[in-house]
């Protein structure tokens, strides 16, 4: 194989954008042969936009993995068909990159993960939030023990300002039975995997307090504050909102050898002298506190973000380098954002992992009552400055 042929599967607001992506030339070796989708209209903008390809147009996912002449597929559709669509590819020895989140529910991440173990195809998550530059040094430098023993773990993250505009682009958006959440499921995906993958560890106990519709006329969650605890004994709090203007992106972690705090494009590292609790125990006087360090860090700059994994994945699929996301990583992500709604409507905290069928026996409660949505207004917006997407060379 030289060149990787991929098929496309929805394009739609993520879809359309790495379309543009493989048109453009921005990943070598690659060319889109198929795109599916089940709207006409976005058939069509396709076949508007290039009209000079030579891609072939499908009615479904399900038709293009068993038609198309594809190495590889992009699933970029509503969220309750990522499993599904991944594993049908998957059976049929077709690599897949799944769009975020991997699955609405635990159960069915699961069942796609174990089909991916047994499979010879490949599989990665669009996280492409892993490879900004922050993101990977405050990673490198918690691993390798710089901030110490984690201690406390901070990320509110409310700059996913909404209008009603929207949330009416689409029937299944911000529905229970379309798109299974909100916030959590929708914008924050990303958050939800680093907080884990830069920490290098997971909670074990989430008590969460989730708003349904409280700022736009939805049924799912658009307001979110979580609290954490891990085994070690840190703690951790997450806020998230569609509602705030002006909205706020600070991650923040703490540990007995100093804090990282990565906001504004920047990553701080206020370093300890001396760790913390051997200072606590040998200072004398009451009032001390550590000497500190404060380092911007410097970081390689590159933040290449859904081209990076586009292209990771091509070299990975020519055996040129190793696959920066195992997709079964996915799982992490949705367990979490699972425990926040359960904890929400169990009125508790939760231990995770969770309990796969309690909680897919609550979602389907919501699922069978969910409205269906009316003055819904069909668009493919421009997404290539949103979103974090901006290429870095």
């Amino acid at each position: 194989m030289k060149t990787v042929k991929y098929g496309i599967i929805g394009v739609g607001n993520m879809g359309s954008g790495h379309l543009k992506l493989f048109m453009d030339g921005s990943v070598e070796n690659a060319v889109v042969t198929a795109i599916a989708d089940i709207s006409e209209l976005k058939r069509n903008k396709v076949k508007e936009t290039y009209p000079d390809s030579n891609i072939v147009c499908y009615a479904s996912g399900e038709e293009l993995i068993e038609k198309a002449d594809v190495d590889a597929v992009v699933v970029a559709v509503p969220h309750y068909d990522h499993p599904r669509l991944v594993i049908q590819a998957l059976k049929k020895g077709i690599s897949a990159i799944c769009e975020k989140p991997a699955g609405v529910y635990t159960k069915q991440v699961k069942e796609m993960n174990a089909v991916a173990d047994e499979s010879n195809a490949l599989f990665t998550m669009m996280f492409n939030q892993r490879t900004n530059c922050l993101y990977r040094k405050m990673r490198e430098i918690i691993v390798s023990g710089g901030i110490g023993e984690v201690k406390r773990v901070n990320w509110i993250i409310t700059d996913w300002y909404r209008t009603q505009s929207y949330y009416n682009s689409g029937g299944w958006r911000a529905t229970w039975d379309g798109e299974g959440g909100g916030v959590l499921f929708n914008q924050c995906p990303h958050q939800l995997d680093l907080i884990q993958w830069v920490v290098g560890m997971s909670p074990k106990t989430v008590q969460a307090h989730c708003h349904f519709g409280k700022w736009h006329d939805i049924e799912v969650e658009d307001d979110v504050t979580a609290y954490m605890e891990y085994e070690n004994g840190a703690t951790g709090v997450f806020i998230t909102s569609t509602g705030d203007a002006p909205g706020t992106n600070r991650f923040e972690v703490l540990g007995t050898l100093g804090k990282l705090v990565c906001e504004n494009n920047q990553l701080t590292y206020i370093k300890n002298k001396t760790d913390e609790r051997e200072f606590c125990i040998t200072a004398e006087n009451g009032f001390a506190q550590p000497a500190t360090e404060v380092i911007q860090v410097e970081t390689d700059g590159q933040n290449p973000q859904h081209v990076g994994i586009l292209r990771n994945f091509t070299n990975a699929l020519l055996g040129k380098e190793e696959l920066f996301v195992k997709g079964q990583e996915g799982l992490l992500g949705v367990e979490l954002m699972d425990a926040m709604l359960l904890s929400q409507w169990l009125g508790k905290a939760v231990e995770l992992p969770i309990d796969d069928e309690l909680y897919l026996n609550e979602l389907n409660k919501r699922r069978a009552t969910s409205r269906k949505k009316e003055n819904v207004i069909e668009t493919v917006p421009d997404l290539s400055d949103t979103y974090g997407s901006k290429k870095s060379e």
